[in-house]
């Protein structure tokens, strides 16, 4: 009977010890998982670039795409305060209002223009561009922001292009062709073109340009890829006609924005937690769009890639001139460009 409670006391302290040692464990995990996040968070604050210019954009016109949240927001909402004539390019307009609202509010900027443009649609951009060649006296910045990552879902446009690759490149495509002449007017002008690192996870098919019947994740990354190409090449040609217009892209980073909520269950399982903390903010997102838009210190650059407010470097491939001809053409055919449409 003794030798059996001994057991029995035995079993039991072991038992606890190995339940504490355990909460131990746990405890010490958790606390050097927090001590982690919180580094890559600091990390992340201190190397984020941020321009701290105080130029101001009164009389200017500048239109931004994507602009009813994420960075194209807060983009608008940063000119809206230096006074900038601003046109909001949305495809949503409830949600676009409600944005332009709160920029105008927090702006003291009334002069903040709602408008809609659904980049997918080539009938939509074209009306867009025709009402502001009628309406604008002059454009000084264009700011091609809008996007949008579909995970899984395939969507093929009323054009019959591929969804992700019609509104994050063919759309803006067509839509800086015929914009160019407001461009040219009011030179010196710039274009802005919002590209991705995630580039770099890609190539584009030059033999396969609407991929309809691709992996939609996977077209994100093709289509800042193109995105890149288009910038390169068209910063060539608009040198080449001496237009007084410069083109840049940049990558944003990688932000905490409504573009994560298309990936879809069980992939999205602790997404939050890795995107509040090692993501940045849609207004650390956006410095470098306003640091291309606004400094005098890229005022006659052209043709070149940043991020976090300086000049970036790129692979080799994206760089290719004649890959980026060959796409330039293709582009303009699967847009419809016509005979009497605007070129560089």
């Amino acid at each position: 009977m003794y030798f059996n409670s001994y057991n029995m006391w035995y079993s039991e302290t072991l038992s606890y010890l190995h339940t504490t040692n355990l909460v131990v464990i746990a405890a010490y995990a958790a606390l050097i998982t927090v001590i982690f996040l919180v580094i890559v968070k600091l990390y992340t604050w201190m190397t984020t670039g941020v321009y701290r210019g105080t130029t101001i954009m009164k009389g200017k016109v500048v239109i931004v795409t994507g602009c009813n949240s994420g960075i194209g927001k807060e983009t608008a909402k940063d000119l809206a305060k230096r006074g900038a004539r601003v046109i909001m390019a949305c495809r949503n307009m409830e949600t676009g209002s409600k944005a332009r609202d709160e920029i105008i509010s927090c702006s003291g900027n009334s002069d903040v223009v709602l408008m809609q443009l659904d980049l997918s649609s080539l009938n939509s951009v074209r009306q867009f561009a025709a009402k502001v060649n009628k309406q604008e006296s002059r454009l000084d910045v264009l700011v091609n922001n809008a996007g949008v990552a579909n995970t899984f879902g395939k969507k093929i446009t009323e054009d019959g292009l591929e969804l992700t690759m019609a509104t994050n490149q063919y759309g803006p495509f067509l839509l800086t062709h015929l914009l160019l002449p407001l461009l040219k007017k009011t030179a010196p002008s710039r274009i802005v073109i919002v590209a991705s690192d995630l580039y770099k996870l890609a190539k584009l098919n030059l033999a396969k340009p609407n991929p309809t019947d691709q992996f939609p994740a996977y077209l994100y990354y093709v289509s800042k890829y193109a995105n890149i190409m288009f910038s390169m090449e068209l910063a060539r040609k608009l040198k080449d006609s001496n237009s007084g217009v410069t083109c840049n892209c940049l990558h944003p980073g990688i932000i905490d924005s409504g573009i994560w909520r298309n990936v879809p269950f069980p992939l999205n399982l602790g997404l939050q937690l890795i995107v509040k903390t090692m993501f940045k903010t849609t207004e650390q997102g956006a410095q470098t769009s306003i640091y291309l838009t606004v400094s005098e210190d890229v005022a006659k650059t052209s043709g070149k890639y940043f991020k976090d407010c300086k000049e970036g470097s790129l692979r080799s491939d994206v760089l290719d001139e004649g890959n980026a001809k060959k796409y330039w053409e293709i582009c303009e055919k699967l847009v419809k460009l016509q005979p009497n449409d605007p070129r560089p």
